[in-house]
């Protein structure tokens, strides 16, 4: 509807899989079928209720009267109860023991865990695709010379490939926490309006261990093997923190990379990939603006910032509980995981298409490479007999000339300075030996083959198959 104000990371930037992932029909029936499980674990240990009450129930997980729900919250202002009545118009029989024993956070609280550590696998798919494009890129031009900048000031030489290996690095880096939140992600279980499950022990008169196996069945259900040892109404709110910090810092990484991109790409260095139809500006039609790259960096501020309310929900939660961080989180957990989502889908397309302009690159390198040369060729003069401080003053006056024609736009002329000189003892054609580009790499080569080696293993085969995830 073009009527009604949508986000744009669900218009325009997040895929289809994630958007349906934070549905409101995947959280419904989610919620629905935590119902079930618990009316099962409950039959099974003994409870009053019966195999086809349950099956009524799980019969009825998709049948979801969003209408029939919407006009009961707004009669009995409770989103959790008014889905329950729902539940109840659809599988009456099992109406009077849907939700038993439970708080309205055991299907909130179970149900975003459950979502978001699919949200999070899903995600490490998509990390570990940029990943293994950036290492096909650093592997394809690890031996190709590039100006190194440090202070964004023309350095050593390095290589294409090599830069490349310092974001996959950030990402490898970004990987590893990633997992690390995925492995610590909990199930709450039921337990109880404070976290006692004290509803519990009266329902099955004091026996804790059926009260134990309640919650190993529930959680079993949904693929959880730990549960948190203690909570209070909710589950922690550190784990939020913990999820949207492992969001945060593949932000961080992906504006690096697309911020880099940008300023090689003002040099014409680089470029990332450009349709035959494109239109990069609606005034300048010559434009090759790096939209793409702009819009990661776009995105992710807008992440890192994001992620800043998991920190403040955490740090202000009171006693058991309260409700301030619900309607915070309810914008803020689903926004991160499409944003993160978006930032990924046009990292992968960018790096998946990045393109080295080689010649330029060289030309780059060439009008520095005689300034970097110098302390080479000092080394070799001095070799030859030459008086050292002779030499380097020789070279200072000559690249003092060669960087003054350099300021009012003339070509350097540094080489074609030294080859006048006899004080080197080096002919033209041993001077021109000394200016090889691959003479200043280092082992650029050698660091990207073993790191891409090394970090080949962690991604292959990382792929999310969506339709195993829980939609």
């Amino acid at each position: 509807m073009t009527d009604i104000y949508q986000s744009p990371l669900a218009s325009r930037y997040a895929s289809d899989y994630m958007l349906r992932l934070f549905s409101a029909e995947t959280r419904i029936r989610t919620w629905r079928k935590l119902w079930v499980s618990l009316a099962r674990a409950e039959m099974k240990l003994g409870l009053p209720i019966t195999e086809e009450q349950v099956a009524e129930l799980e019969a009825n997980v998709g049948n979801i009267d969003f209408e029939c729900a919407a006009a009961r919250e707004k009669e009995v202002r409770h989103d959790v109860m008014a889905h329950v009545y729902a539940f109840g118009k659809a599988a009456p029989s099992a109406a009077g023991v849907i939700h038993l024993g439970a708080t309205s956070c055991y299907v909130t609280d179970n149900a975003d865990l459950v979502i978001y550590r699919d949200g999070l696998r899903y995600l490490r798919g998509e990390l570990c695709a940029v990943i293994r494009n950036l290492a096909d890129f650093a592997m394809e031009h690890r031996a190709t010379p590039t100006l190194g900048y440090t202070h964004y000031q023309p350095a050593q030489l390095v290589t294409v490939g090599k830069r490349a290996s310092l974001w996959m690095q950030d990402l490898v880096s970004d990987l590893d926490e990633l997992d690390f939140a995925i492995s610590n992600i909990k199930f709450l279980g039921c337990r109880g309006t404070t976290g006692t499950e004290a509803s519990f022990m009266e329902l099955f008169e004091g026996d804790e261990a059926k009260i134990d196996e309640m919650n190993r069945m529930i959680a079993a259900d949904f693929g959880f093997e730990e549960l948190f040892a203690v909570c209070g109404q909710t589950y922690p709110r550190k784990a939020d923190s913990r999820i949207m910090n492992a969001l945060s810092s593949i932000a961080q990484s992906l504006y690096r990379m697309a911020n880099d991109i940008r300023l090689l790409q003002h040099d014409r260095q680089l470029e990332e990939p450009f349709e035959k139809n494109q239109i990069g500006s609606s005034a300048m039609a010559y434009k090759r603006n790096p939209m793409r790259s702009e819009r990661i960096c776009s995105l992710a501020r807008y992440l890192m910032a994001d992620a800043l309310n998991a920190h403040m929900t955490a740090s202000v939660q009171w006693l058991e509980r309260t409700l301030d961080d619900s309607a915070n989180r309810r914008i803020s957990l689903p926004e991160g995981f499409l944003c993160a989502d978006a930032i990924l889908r046009l990292a992968k397309n960018v790096t998946n298409g990045l393109h080295v302009n080689e010649k330029i690159v060289e030309r780059t390198v060439m009008e520095y490479l005689p300034f970097i040369a110098t302390e080479n060729l000092l080394m070799e003069g001095v070799k030859r007999g030459g008086d050292r401080q002779r030499l380097h003053e020789v070279i200072r006056q000559c690249s003092m000339e060669a960087t003054r024609r350099m300021k009012e736009g003339e070509g350097c002329d540094l080489l074609s300075r030294l080859k006048e000189s006899d004080e080197f003892g080096l002919t033209g054609e041993e001077l021109d030996e000394l200016l090889k580009p691959s003479l200043y790499i280092g082992r650029c080569p050698e660091q990207v083959k073993a790191y891409v080696e090394a970090v080949r293993p962690l991604v292959e085969g990382a792929d999310v198959k969506t339709e195993d995830i829980n939609i």
